[in-house]
């Protein structure tokens, strides 16, 4: 995977990576289907992010 965006200098935090697969993996927080009202089929599972880490690896895949 290649490192494409966090909002933090160092340390675990959100971050998104691109693979290459043309897919991006995203580390963030985990939200249970149960908590979100949502019926996740096997192998899924809920991410939450910031809005602004969503936005700085769109900025930053299109510098790509």
């Amino acid at each position: 995977m290649t490192f494409v965006a966090t909002l933090c200098g160092s340390g675990s935090c959100p971050t998104v990576y691109r693979t290459d697969r043309n897919t991006y993996v995203v580390q963030g927080y985990t939200v249970t289907g149960e908590n979100a009202g949502l019926d996740l089929p096997p192998g899924e599972q809920l991410v939450e992010i910031p809005a602004d880490l969503l936005a700085e690896a769109v900025r930053a895949a299109g510098q790509a």
